[in-house]
C-alpha cells in the first residue's frame, strides 16, 4: 500500500468488511463459547456475525465506483439496522466511527489511510462508551480504546505497520481482560466481544499486507487450580438477572429525548445500549436493553417515535433452543443399550443380548462412542464402558451425546462379564430409571476376575511372578500365580466361589488354551455341583478369560 501518506481506496474498505464477515462467521462458535458477560447466553459470536453480514450485504446495492463516504456510510447504516445484541450494537459503532472519519477526511481533503484509521478508531471508542449506560473495563470497550491509542502511536508508520501494531496490541489487551473483570476470571475466559473485535483488526492486517495473523484458540485460560475452565456452570456475577432481551429501531423527530429514554430503560433493566446511525437526513436509533418488563421497554420507545424491527428474546427459551440436539427430530426408539466390547465372539454375544456394540479392541475415541449413542436414535441410552474407557473420556462423551431429547446413563461396569449380567435383567418396556437401577444392581452384584499372562517380573499380592506366568486377578488385584493356564483358572475359581455363588459365567479369550477350557468345566462339575456354568467364546485379546460369579 506504500507509505503513511497513501490515500485509501474504497475497494479496500469493501474487502476489509467482507474479510470481517468471513472471519466472524468462521469464529462464531469460539466466540459464543467465551460469552459470559453480561449474561452467559452464548450468542456474542452469532450476533456479531449477523450484524457484520447485514452490513456487508448493503454494499451489494452500491455502484462499483462508489466513493469512500458512500461505502463507509452504507456499512454504518446497515450495521445499525441489522445489529443483534449488545455486541452487534457496539460493532455498529466501529463502522459508524469509520464513516464519520471518512466524512472528516473528505471535508479536510485528506483521505490518508493511517489518519482515517486513527480517527475512525478514536470516534468508535468514544461512541461505544457513550452508547453503553454502565461501561465496564475488561470488555470490548477497553480493547477499542487500546486500538485507538495504538493507531495514534503508529500513525507515522506505514499502513502495514499500523495495521499490525493495532492487531497485536488488541491481542495483548484481550489476554488481560480476565484480570480486569471478575466474571471473566471466574469463568476462565477472555471477553467474547473483544475477541470478536480482534477478528476485525486481524482482517485489516490481512487486506493491507496479504498475510493472515495466526491466533491461539481462545477456549479458556488456566486458573490457579491448573485446570482448563469455561462457563458451563452457568454462573455469572453482576448483570444478567433479567429474563428478556429487547431490541428495536426508533425513528424520532426529537433526538434530545434519547437521554430520557435511557433513564427510563435504566429503571426497567440493564445492559442498555442506544446508538444512532449518524446519518444527516434522519434521527434513527438502535435500542437494546435486558429487562423483565419487555412490554414497558417497547412502550418507552413508542412514546418517542416510530418503532420497527422489534425483537424480544427470552434468555431461558433461547438457551433451550440452542442446546445441542434441541432441534433434532424426536428419537424413533424408547430405549437402547450401548456396550464397549473386545473380540468377535463378544460382539456377536452382546448383540444377541440386545446391545448396540462398539468395538474397543484397539481403544476407542470418545467421538466414536458419542456417535454410537446418537446412532441408537433412542430417548434413553444406557452405556457400559466395561473398563475400556477412562472416566474423564466418559464424562466428555456424556457432555457431547446428551440433548434435550436424549438422556444418557453410564453404568460403572469394569468388565464384560458384569455387563452381561446387567443385560440379563434389562427390561426395555420398564420405566427407564427402574430399568437402569436393576441393571446397575446386577452388575454390582457380579464378582469378577480374569486371567492374564505376565509380561514382566514383578511383585504382587500373591508373591513374585516371572515372565510367562499366568496371573489370576479378582478385580485389579493379582491373587493367583501359576505356570500353566489350567492351574491358574481352577485356583481363581476356588477363590471366587469361596463365598458362594449360583452361576459362573466365563468369557474365553483368543489365547485361552483347550486344557484350561476343559479344566474349568471339569472343576465346576466335580467340585461345585449345583452351580450353573456358562462358557462363551468371546475372543478378546485383552485377557485370557473373564469370569463372573453371581
Amino acid at each position: 500500500m506504500g507509505d503513511g501518506s497513501t490515500s485509501i481506496n474504497p475497494q479496500l474498505i469493501r474487502d476489509w468488511a467482507q474479510s470481517c464477515a468471513d472471519g466472524l462467521e468462521a469464529m462464531r462458535s469460539e466466540i459464543n463459547a467465551l460469552n459470559v458477560f453480561p449474561i452467559p447466553d452464548s450468542d456474542t459470536g452469532s450476533n456479531m456475525a449477523h450484524t457484520m453480514a447485514g452490513a456487508v450485504a448493503a454494499l451489494d446495492e452500491l455502484a462499483d465506483h462508489s466513493d469512500l463516504q458512500v461505502v463507509t456510510r452504507a456499512l454504518a447504516d446497515a450495521a445499525v439496522s441489522n445489529a443483534r445484541g449488545n455486541s452487534g450494537v457496539i460493532l455498529s459503532q466501529v463502522l459508524i466511527g469509520l464513516a464519520d472519519a471518512a466524512d472528516l477526511a473528505v471535508a479536510e481533503n485528506d483521505p490518508d489511510f493511517n489518519r482515517l484509521v486513527k480517527n475512525g478508531l478514536r470516534l468508535a471508542a468514544l461512541a461505544a462508551r457513550r452508547a453503553v449506560s454502565q461501561p465496564r473495563e475488561g470488555t470490548v470497550l477497553t480493547v477499542l480504546t487500546v486500538a485507538a491509542d495504538s493507531a495514534s502511536a503508529n500513525v507515522k508508520g506505514s499502513p502495514a505497520d499500523l495495521a499490525r501494531a493495532v492487531a497485536d496490541d488488541c491481542a495483548e489487551a484481550l489476554e488481560l481482560t480476565p484480570e480486569q473483570m471478575p466474571e471473566l476470571a471466574s469463568a476462565g475466559v477472555v471477553d467474547a466481544g473483544a475477541r470478536g473485535f480482534l477478528v476485525m483488526a486481524d482482517a485489516m492486517v490481512l487486506v493491507v499486507t496479504g498475510v493472515a495473523n495466526k491466533r491461539r484458540a481462545y477456549r479458556g485460560i488456566l486458573t490457579a487450580g491448573g485446570g482448563l475452565t469455561g462457563h458451563d456452570n452457568g454462573e455469572c456475577a453482576g448483570a444478567g438477572d433479567t429474563d428478556f432481551e429487547v431490541m428495536y429501531l426508533l425513528e424520532t423527530t426529537d433526538g434530545s429525548r434519547i437521554s430520557a429514554l435511557r433513564d427510563r430503560l435504566g429503571e426497567l433493566g440493564d445492559s442498555i445500549v442506544i446508538v444512532g446511525d449518524s446519518s444527516t437526513d434522519s434521527e434513527r436509533f438502535s435500542v437494546h436493553v435486558h429487562t423483565d418488563e419487555p412490554g414497558a421497554a417497547v412502550e418507552a420507545g413508542v412514546a418517542l417515535g416510530c418503532l420497527s424491527d422489534i425483537r424480544i428474546s427470552c434468555f431461558a427459551l433461547d438457551a433451550i433452543r440452542s442446546a445441542p440436539g434441541a432441534n433434532d427430530p424426536p428419537p424413533r426408539y424408547k430405549r437402547a443399550v450401548v456396550a464397549l466390547v473386545i473380540g468377535d465372539g463378544a460382539e456377536e454375544l452382546f448383540t444377541e443380548a440386545g446391545a448396540s456394540v462398539v468395538r474397543a479392541d484397539h481403544g476407542v475415541h470418545p467421538a466414536t462412542l458419542s456417535e454410537a449413542i446418537r446412532a441408537a436414535d433412542s430417548a434413553h441410552v444406557i452405556v457400559m464402558g466395561n473398563g475400556m474407557m477412562s472416566s474423564q473420556d466418559l464424562v466428555q462423551v456424556g457432555a457431547e451425546a446428551r440433548s434435550p431429547q436424549r438422556s444418557v446413563v453410564f453404568l460403572p461396569t469394569l468388565s464384560m462379564v458384569q455387563c452381561l449380567s446387567a443385560l440379563a435383567v434389562h427390561e426395555p418396556d420398564e420405566e427407564s430409571d427402574v430399568d437402569a437401577f436393576a441393571m446397575a444392581e446386577a452388575a454390582a452384584g457380579t464378582r469378577w476376575g480374569s486371567l492374564m499372562r505376565s509380561n514382566s517380573k514383578m511383585m504382587t499380592l500373591a508373591g513374585t511372578c516371572d515372565i510367562g506366568d499366568t496371573l489370576g486377578l479378582i478385580g485389579s488385584d493379582v491373587l493367583v500365580i501359576a505356570p500353566e493356564q489350567k492351574q491358574a483358572a481352577t485356583a481363581l475359581l476356588d477363590l471366587m466361589l469361596a463365598t458362594g455363588g449360583e452361576m459362573v459365567t466365563v468369557l474365553a479369550g483368543r489365547d485361552l488354551d483347550d486344557e484350561a477350557r476343559e479344566a474349568i468345566s471339569n472343576h465346576v462339575r466335580t467340585h461345585y455341583a449345583g452351580i450353573e456354568l456358562a462358557l462363551y467364546e468371546a475372543g478378546q485379546s485383552s485377557d485370557l478369560l473373564q469370569v463372573g460369579v453371581e
